[in-house]
């Protein structure tokens, strides 16, 4: 904004001194043409009286003389009464000229080498008579290149002046407008705090009210939204505790051990939401150097406990990749809820007996944890992926994959659905190590993708999938 309209005072100031500048240059040109033809008629007039009194050579000699200076004046005395025609000082104007003039018997110029040339006829008894006066170029440009210069200095000044006003409006017009898109950006990063100070023209102004009043509606919803989870999140402690209370008289039997452990990681998953919930600043920052969790762990801690459940229903199980550490820079509680929400849509969505696999592949800018199935496959993955939908099935809730989503987004990775080789459906989650958009390169050490058979498959050169 602030160019734009420095630009904008720039092209008006411009044409308008043009528009003022260019004719007023050119009038200063035709004045100093007229102040100097006019001392020409004034050195004329000079010689007038003396052609009346006598035509006498050298008295008219004297005259010219008196009158012109470095030979600027000629008089052309035509012939008559047994006179032959006389001419006085240096003639410069051609016979044609100065009988034209004679003819017509009106002040006529003419062109000259060097200049111009006034040509004045007076009438007397004997003919008419025809003054000459030397008018040099030099002295019809007089002082024509000072105004000149003047005037442009004159409109330099002006073009400048203005610039300099319309940056400075710019600057108080912009300043307000960049105050308020930081301001935007601060909250949209998740700075509940931000305000912008309302200054500036009124549409500023009144603009950052609306943000101000906007960005304290946002605080409140929030507010009242963490209050809401937190008390939804404690009513589940009632039929919680009736949960361990039944498991506790299960008995020792391996099913009773998994469903009480089950009931106690349900309960610390609760008391988290509870926690977070509560808090009144919400995580917005990024993940430091050195934090995160071992992916390969987590892997192997989630299939040994969804293995038990894929036993007692006839599935086959395999497990790649998380034979070694593998860091990945997401907090573990939020790596081990995405597993389990993919995990548990495989158990919830495929009939028993279905087998189902979860590969782990390490590479030198991302982590890649895909979950493929045998099953019947998601015929529309893109409307699967959308926040609420679900999948149509009772009991889908369809934030599972929102979860697994924010997972890869807080990251700069991203989540997709596409055919397994198991012929059934693949989740990939792609957790960026550095923080931005994943890239498709080609060369050894990076991951990319390709397409076999229709297929989207996601893959590392130094560890190819089984």
């Amino acid at each position: 904004m602030r160019w734009a309209l420095v630009k904008v005072c720039l092209a008006v100031t411009t044409m308008v001194v043009v528009a003022f500048a260019v004719p007023l240059g050119l009038v200063v040109k035709e004045l100093a043409r007229d102040r100097a033809f006019s001392n020409a008629e004034r050195e004329a007039a000079v010689v007038v009286p003396a052609l009346s009194i006598t035509t006498d050579r050298d008295q008219l000699e004297r005259v010219v003389a008196a009158a012109g200076s470095d030979d600027g004046m000629a008089v052309h005395i035509p012939a008559g009464d047994g006179r032959q025609a006389l001419d006085l000082g240096r003639r410069r104007a051609t016979a044609a000229d100065i009988a034209a003039v004679r003819e017509l018997g009106r002040t006529s110029t003419a062109e000259v080498p060097g200049g111009s040339a006034l040509l004045q006829p007076v009438a007397l008894s004997f003919g008419t008579v025809v003054v000459e006066v030397y008018v040099p170029e030099s002295e019809v440009s007089n002082g024509v290149a000072t105004a000149w210069a003047v005037l442009a200095a004159v409109g330099a000044a002006l073009v400048v002046g203005s610039v300099a006003v319309a940056d400075r409006l710019g600057v108080r017009m912009v300043r307000p407008a960049r105050r308020l898109a930081e301001g935007a950006h601060e909250l949209g990063e998740g700075r509940l705090g931000a305000r912008v100070p309302e200054e500036g023209p009124d549409e500023l102004r009144l603009a950052a009210a609306a943000f101000n009043s906007m960005a304290d509606q946002v605080v409140q919803l929030l507010a009242n939204e963490r209050e809401l989870a937190a008390d939804l999140s404690h009513r589940l402690r009632t039929p919680l505790t009736v949960l361990r209370l039944n498991a506790a008289s299960l008995g020792d039997s391996p099913a009773a051990e998994q469903t009480r452990a089950a009931v106690a990681q349900l309960e610390r998953e609760v008391d988290t939401i509870i926690r977070t919930a509560r808090e009144a600043k919400p995580q917005t920052a990024a993940a430091g150097p050195g934090a995160g969790c071992d992916a390969a762990e987590v892997v192997r801690e989630r299939m040994a406990f969804w293995s038990a459940l894929a036993e007692d229903e006839g599935r086959k199980v395999r497990v790649a990749g998380a034979d070694r550490p593998v860091r990945a820079p997401v907090a573990r509680a939020d790596l081990v809820a995405a597993l389990d929400a993919l995990l548990g849509n495989v158990f919830r969505h495929t009939p028993e007996g279905t087998a189902f696999a979860v590969d782990l592949h390490d590479g030198e800018d991302a982590v890649i944890v895909l979950v493929s199935d045998a099953g019947p496959g998601i015929p529309d993955p893109e409307a699967a992926m959308a926040r609420g939908r679900g999948s149509g099935n009772a009991g889908s809730t369809g934030l599972g994959l929102d979860i697994v989503r924010r997972l890869a987004e807080s990251t700069g990775g991203d989540v997709r659905i596409g055919s397994s080789v198991l012929g059934g459906t693949e989740v990939r989650i792609w957790i960026q190590l550095d923080g931005r958009e994943p890239e498709r390169r080609g060369h050894r050490g990076t991951v990319r993708r390709r397409r076999q058979r229709g297929r989207t498959v996601t893959f590392n050169r130094s560890r190819s999938l089984p």
